[in-house]
């Protein structure tokens, strides 16, 4: 598993992240549908949590062969790995208890294939754009330099503790409203938190908008970092207070 993928600039067409999917592949699509978006030459880049909870969770590994559809490892595509290959009571129990029943319902050899196509999903992804470069990771960069995450998943840093763990599970910069933002990068996408619209912490940008759980999708420009829809400065992002 490579934990560090860079992509590099897309000179043909648009780059897009979304927030977690969840097993909503048909709901994504027609988000994507609503924008345009032309799979020739325009990408789509996933903050992670493809699966559990949604009812097309199965269909990830279709997603994941599109050659325009690149994905973050969510703590959900964690939870899977770990459930299977650890063969952990523990895990398996807190899996089930978060949406992976669909998993449990799959053959043996079929659990195999999921597990090992989630478990090479790389950590963060780091997106060259026109306007600068671009960093996603699933919930937090556990780090104030960019440059540092990549060295710490590059192996340039070893001995590091739970950067997985934070990259994958953290909800203290939100929880926090912390606003200082990630050095060395334009902009760091992440989901994790559901926000009943974006909210925009320095440079972090938190874009999962509840499509699984009735809210809508959002996509996220790379190059201009604009929101479709549209953020509305009139709304708060938190969740427990939409109406």
């Amino acid at each position: 598993m490579n934990k560090f993928k860079r992509f590099e600039i897309n000179t043909a067409g648009r780059d897009f992240a979304v927030g977690d999917v969840h097993g909503h592949f048909t709901k994504l699509q027609a988000a994507l549908d609503a924008i345009g978006f032309n799979p020739v030459v325009d990408r789509l880049f996933s903050v992670g949590d493809l699966v559990d909870r949604g009812p097309e969770s199965a269909d990830v590994n279709t997603w994941l062969a599109k050659p325009w559809f690149f994905a973050v490892q969510g703590n959900h595509e964690a939870m899977v790995y770990e459930a299977h290959r650890v063969n952990s009571s523990n895990g398996f129990g807190v899996h089930l208890a978060n949406g992976g029943v669909w998993f449990y319902g799959l053959s043996s050899l079929d659990q195999d294939a999921y597990a090992n196509l989630l478990a090479d999903l790389p950590v963060a992804i780091e997106v060259e754009t026109p306007e600068g470069l671009v960093g996603i990771v699933h919930a937090d960069c556990p780090f104030p330099v960019w440059s540092m995450l990549r060295d710490a998943l590059t192996g340039l840093m070893p001995g590091l503790l739970n950067v997985d763990a934070v990259c994958q599970w953290s909800r203290s910069r939100i929880t926090d409203e912390n606003c200082e933002g990630i050095s060395d990068v334009r902009a760091v996408i992440v989901g994790h938190t559901p926000v009943r619209q974006p909210a925009i912490l320095g440079n972090v940008y938190h874009i999962d908008t509840g499509a699984w759980m009735g809210g809508h999708f959002t996509l996220i420009d790379l190059a201009t970092l604009e929101c479709y829809p549209p953020v509305n400065p009139k709304l708060n992002w938190d969740w427990e207070e939409r109406a």
